[in-house]
């Protein structure tokens, strides 16, 4: 069974910078694509970024140019860089790791994100 940890959420004052790791248990270079989708209260999941294995990424308009995401084969590791975070990016964080393959989806458990003064 896959599981995905994050860690490294927390709160941030607007104008700071995060860093959220999601560590995979397995081996991440199976899955096609990892991702990061955030949920905010009230709101819809909504993808902020992407990764696909060959490492081409997807970036929602509102985080380009701020957020970047990586991963690291070795490590079994993904990461989202957030820089220059502003209230409106408050929300829970989800991993999300896709094997097309075997057509598996898998999720973390959520990371709380809040920016405030």
């Amino acid at each position: 069974q896959v599981q995905l940890v994050e860690s490294g959420g927390g709160l941030v004052q607007p104008g700071g910078s995060l860093r959220l790791s999601c560590a995979v248990s397995g081996s991440i270079f199976s899955m096609s694509v990892m991702g990061w989708y955030r949920q905010a209260p009230g709101k819809q999941r909504e993808l902020v970024a992407r990764i696909l294995s060959g490492g081409v990424t997807n970036l929602a308009s509102s985080v380009k140019g701020r957020f970047t995401i990586a991963r690291d084969n070795a490590k079994n590791t993904a990461y989202l860089q957030m820089n220059s975070l502003k209230p409106e990016d408050t929300a829970v964080y989800y991993c999300n790791a896709r094997r097309y393959s075997v057509n598996a989806d898998y999720w973390g458990q959520g990371t709380q994100v809040t920016v405030s003064s």
